[in-house]
């Protein structure tokens, strides 16, 4: 008798364990399969820029050579790299072959031959047409040129020329702020403006891009031709907005939030008009203040259900789930 009452107790105590197990794995389930959980947040002040990102290269706007008339001969240079230039301003003088011949005869006369030679026969000035800078000159004198060669090469302002996608490139417009970042100089950031944007397009890797000029606000000195750069196009940019997480936004028919009640009650439904977002946050035109609390959407970790399932204990449920996916 004894024996039957403790196997009887025993069973109940087996079922109990049993039904609290099960209870305790559907509940698991149960929370696991929405992978979210939530959290109160408050509206906040903020701002929010919209922005389009490409490549681009330093380039000079327009890149002039200065070649000479005639073949000869270089006597002086009068510039060197970097030096800014004025329109009329004389940058290096050269003699054509006859005189470069004439005067190498004359050295071996004395130097009242010389002289006499060099006011007779005229040096060729090589003149600068535009106000720019020197970015090349690498010619010594004494070098013999051709009219091929550019003994001088002037640019009158540098720029920045973008890629951007044929998929963006209907948000962008002339005169658009958009921030640049040299490759060399990560720490800089240089205001520049939309100047052009090209009509014709270029394929690049299979991709159909367009180019558009940038005029930097003020070219800083470190500033070189051929330099890469981060391109960030503005377009759209509002400081001190009311902004709230894009997890705390729920859709249907219309966007809402869920107001906490101060009286303990359930959240309530509240419809409200959106503006900008970054992908993060996104602004609330109205229908919420900065006094609100409100339940947003957050991510939840848990352990995996099944041992065999080979996935971390650790990795968001999401994650997990997206993996298994991938895997189907």
């Amino acid at each position: 008798m004894h024996n039957k009452k403790v196997k009887i107790i025993s069973f109940i105590l087996v079922v109990a364990v049993a039904a609290l197990i099960f209870f305790w794995q559907y509940k698991m389930r149960h929370s696991v399969s929405t992978g979210e959980m939530t959290e109160e947040i408050k509206p906040s002040r903020s701002s929010i820029q919209n922005i389009i990102s490409s490549t681009g290269t330093v380039l000079p706007k327009n890149r002039l050579e200065i070649k000479p008339p005639v073949s000869g001969r270089v006597d002086e240079i009068l510039i060197q790299e970097g030096d800014e230039v004025k329109t009329g301003q004389i940058l290096a003088w050269m003699s054509s072959t006859e005189r470069a011949a004439l005067l190498d005869a004359a050295r071996g006369q004395g130097e009242e031959a010389l002289k006499y030679w060099k006011e007779v026969y005229k040096a060729i000035p090589l003149i600068s047409p535009i106000d720019g800078e020197v970015i090349v000159e690498t010619t010594q004198p004494g070098q013999t040129v051709t009219t091929t060669d550019a003994v001088v090469v002037l640019s009158d302002k540098l720029i920045v020329r973008a890629q951007v996608d044929e998929t963006d490139i209907g948000k962008i417009a002339l005169d658009m702020k958009a921030i640049v970042t040299l490759d060399a100089y990560p720490d800089a950031k240089i205001k520049a403006t939309v100047e052009h944007i090209y009509y014709e397009s270029q394929t690049v890797n299979n991709v159909t891009i367009y180019l558009i000029d940038l005029i930097p606000q003020k070219v800083p000195p470190f500033f070189r031709s051929g330099m890469n750069a981060s391109v960030d196009f503005i377009v759209q940019d509002k400081e001190n907005i009311l902004v709230i997480p894009v997890d705390a936004v729920y859709k249907n028919k219309e966007s809402y939030v869920l107001i906490k009640q101060s009286n303990g009650k359930e959240p309530v439904k509240t419809s409200v008009e959106l503006g900008i977002t970054d992908d993060k946050n996104i602004e609330v035109i109205s229908g919420v203040n900065e006094n609100d609390i409100l339940i947003a959407k957050s991510k939840k970790y848990s352990l995996p259900q099944n041992s065999n399932t080979g996935s971390n204990p650790f990795m968001p449920f999401g994650q997990r789930r997206q993996q298994g996916a991938v895997k189907k």
